[in-house]
């Protein structure tokens, strides 16, 4: 009779739950028994450990063996248990003092030859680790970088069950082949989700755009311009509308080079999304520049949401927090999608219910718009070049339903470059970094106004809080009022129209928005010309 525990973790969406491997060893006939609502790749870790711990040199035991995942009421899924569950059977049969295994989390997949394979993950489950209490957790050893992340965590790095043996056991470490350098690592192909880069529209590289993009690539479009800086600086959403080729996916791609870095607690969330997602960047265990996600308009509800068969697998939403997500021939998405997109935009997460359970993931993202005013795409009040008859183009607007636009807070359109903006001799605007210090002067505005609060930028602020808190100048918010009154604008859009002319008194270096700052706001939000400059030091 033999018995030894010790722990791994399970995740449920980004959050991890500590789970006790136990091992109990029996007289008997020969056989193993998993029980603690195993899913189906790890009930086959059974056969995968049998072999694993043969193949290392190990002696499996002839004995009735049980093991057993506690709580035995949660689910659990996934192969990252392999090398609790044979540490925790070779503490049984007495290879390892089981006094050893039990202060100690352990995570990852075991080959059939004992090598330790990386599971996604690794992030949130050491920190799920690390709030329980665990202070040493074994990792494989190419996921040990991004464990080493979690703060008072003593990371173990593996290659393979015979290494953690021997330094459970004080013998002799074997050497193990290592990964040659420069060269992919095949443990880590696995983690890929199959077309999940084409799905989802994410980005390698760092940051997840192309740094080498420059927003003074952009000719003319100065509201544009504004209307992203101001998107950037307070985190407001925006939606672009305008004839193609005339400057908007450009616009969009340039968005994340103009967001600050992320902060520690902000790259940890994203860092911990990415990883239950198996799309980390390899080589770069910690994400701290503004993720970017912009997946075709065929993507599903699921693929933007999130969820999918079995296991719920984070959405573009999730992909996209604290970064932007930038939705391209918005009409063309199914309404069903769009729609779905609603309760995101306000509660900052997603909840997927499941039979098994609900999944919450982080989901509080900049989302971009961007559309052809018509099917043709040359709708405009200035030019009679479109042939669409009207009901189409009414067809085609209608696509994108109030209850949505309503949680849009910037409204632009985007006329076509003209020739004389394109060949003009130093027509070029300001640089990304020009654009990216002022918004980063304006969040800093916003952050030590909000000191003590748990927001961080106008947009996340309620409109209750901002009207009683933050008073604007007297008769500023008159021109706004009377548009309520008239229908123009909605009382949740008369709050963003607030947070937007914060956004810009913060980048115009005012301590409180005044009648410019909320007209400049109320123009970025219904289109209609008020006659106030663009430009908020932002050049031609």
């Amino acid at each position: 009779m033999g018995f030894a525990r010790t722990c791994s973790v399970t995740l449920v969406g980004v959050e991890g739950v500590v789970v006790e491997v136990q091992a109990d060893l029996e007289p008997g006939v020969a056989a193993f028994t998993l029980v603690g609502l195993p899913d189906k790749s790890l009930t086959e870790s059974r056969d995968r450990v049998r072999a694993a711990v043969v193949n290392s040199g190990g002696e499996w035991p002839q004995k009735k063996l049980t093991v057993g995942l506690s709580p035995a009421s949660v689910p659990k899924a996934g192969s990252g248990f392999d090398i609790a569950v044979a540490c925790a059977v070779l503490g049984a049969s007495e290879r390892i003092d089981p006094r050893v295994l039990s202060d100690i989390v352990m995570i990852g997949e075991l080959g059939l030859d004992g090598r330790v394979r990386p599971v996604r993950g690794i992030l949130p489950a050491v920190l799920a680790a690390a709030d329980a209490g665990f202070e040493q957790v074994v990792v494989p050893e190419c996921a040990a970088a991004e464990a080493a992340l979690v703060p008072g965590v003593s990371v173990l790095g593996v290659r393979s069950l015979r290494q953690l043996v021997a330094v459970l056991t004080d013998e002799p470490v074997p050497d193990e082949e290592p990964q040659e350098p420069d060269r992919p690592d095949p443990l880590m192909a696995g983690l890929r989700d199959l077309g999940g880069g084409a799905a989802t529209g994410t980005r390698g590289g760092p940051g997840g755009y192309d740094q080498g993009h420059d927003l003074a690539d952009v000719v003319g479009q100065r509201t544009a311009r504004t209307a992203v800086e101001v998107a950037a600086a307070g985190g407001h959403h925006l939606f672009l509308e305008g004839p193609p080729g005339a400057g908007k996916t450009m616009l969009a791609e340039r968005m994340p080079s103009v967001l600050p870095p992320l902060d520690r607690e902000a790259s940890l969330e994203v860092t911990a999304v990415h990883s239950v997602a198996g799309l980390l960047p390899p080589g770069r265990p910690l994400i701290d520049t503004a993720p970017y996600c912009a997946p075709h308009h065929s993507a599903t509800m699921q693929a933007l949401v999130g969820g999918g068969p079995g296991t719920a697998r984070p959405g573009a939403v999730s992909l996209s927090h604290r970064g932007v997500l930038f939705l391209d021939e918005t009409p063309e998405f199914s309404s069903k999608a769009l729609d779905a997109l609603r309760q995101p935009l306000e509660a900052g997460h997603v909840v997927i219910a499941r039979s098994a359970g609900v999944v919450r993931f982080p989901a509080r993202f900049l989302m971009v718009l961007a559309a052809n005013p018509c099917p043709c795409g040359r709708f405009s009040r200035t030019d009679d070049r479109c042939e669409c008859p009207p009901s189409a183009i009414r067809r085609y607007q209608a696509r994108l339903s109030g209850p949505l636009l309503d949680r849009v807070d910037l409204r632009v359109e985007v006329d076509a470059v003209t020739r004389r903006e394109l060949s003009a001799v130093g027509a070029r605007g300001e640089t990304t970094t020009v654009v990216a210090d002022r918004v980063r002067s304006a969040r800093e505005r916003a952050a030590a106004r909000f000191h003590g609060t748990p927001w961080r930028l106008n947009s996340e602020i309620p409109g209750r809080e901002l009207r009683s808190r933050w008073q604007v100048a007297p008769g500023a918010m008159d021109d706004a009022e009377r548009s309520l009154e008239r229908g123009v604008l909605t009382a949740r859009g008369i709050d963003r129209v607030l947070r937007v002319a914060w956004t810009v008194a913060d980048l115009s270096g005012h301590d409180r928005p005044d009648a410019g700052d909320v007209a400049l706001a109320l123009q970025l939000r219904t289109g209609v010309p008020r006659g106030v400059p663009m430009a908020i030091g932002a050049g031609v």
